[in-house]
Order: C-alpha cells, then structure tokens, then sequence
C-alpha cells in the first residue's frame, strides 16, 4: 500500500487544521492506520491510530483532548483533525498503516506533509 499526506501548512496558534491521508495499491480496509510526527531535531512521535474497522482509536499523550482520527474505508482515506493548535505541533506529520495481525509496526509509510504553527 503507498500512503501520501497532505494538507499541512502554516497557521497559527489555536487555528485548527485537517490532514488528510490517500492511500493506494491495497486494501486500505485491512490496515490500521497510524499518524505519527517529526519535529526538527527530534525523534519521531506517536500521534495516534484507528482501528481497520474505524471503530478504535487511540492517542498519544500530546494529542488528546486536541486531535481526531477518522477514516472512510470507501474512498480509502484517513483524517487527522487537529484542534487549538500549539507552535509544538510544529512538525511534518506522516501516515501509515498496519497490517494483520496489527502489531503495530506501522512498516508502510508514507511522504509527510509539513504543519507550522507560529505563535
């Protein structure tokens, strides 16, 4: 499966904005779905996951309460919502996607699309 990322770009602090990710070449339905973000400098974070079925999600510490994930199996897209944005969301946020038995590897990944939040 090849993942792309897109709608980033530069807003500032308390804007919201959506990230999309299109995937393509599989099943999009089989894989759980992972957004994950690297800030200059720094290693990459987990943001959080949604389940194959859409059903689950989960975040990571600096996402919740601020950001959502959703997916539409249908047209083979996943969202990452994200709320009253902080400039140390700064970051180029990536997809990718898990496949059974969803170990949580994450192995496909796609090309990052780059937030900048200024304050």
């Amino acid at each position: 499966v090849q993942l792309q990322a897109s709608g980033g770009g530069s807003v500032q602090a308390g804007d919201s904005l959506r990230l999309s990710c299109a995937a393509s070449g599989g099943t999009f339905a089989d894989y759980a779905i992972g957004w994950f973000r690297q800030a200059p400098g720094k290693e990459r974070e987990y943001v959080g996951a949604i389940s194959y079925t859409g059903i689950s999600t989960q975040y990571g510490k600096s996402a919740k309460g601020r950001f959502t994930i959703s997916r539409d199996n249908a047209n083979s897209m996943a969202y990452l919502q994200m709320n009253n944005l902080k400039p140390e969301d700064t970051a180029v946020y990536y997809c990718a996607a898990d496949p059974p038995p969803y170990g949580g590897y994450y192995p496909y990944q796609g090309r990052g699309t780059l937030v900048t939040v200024s304050s």
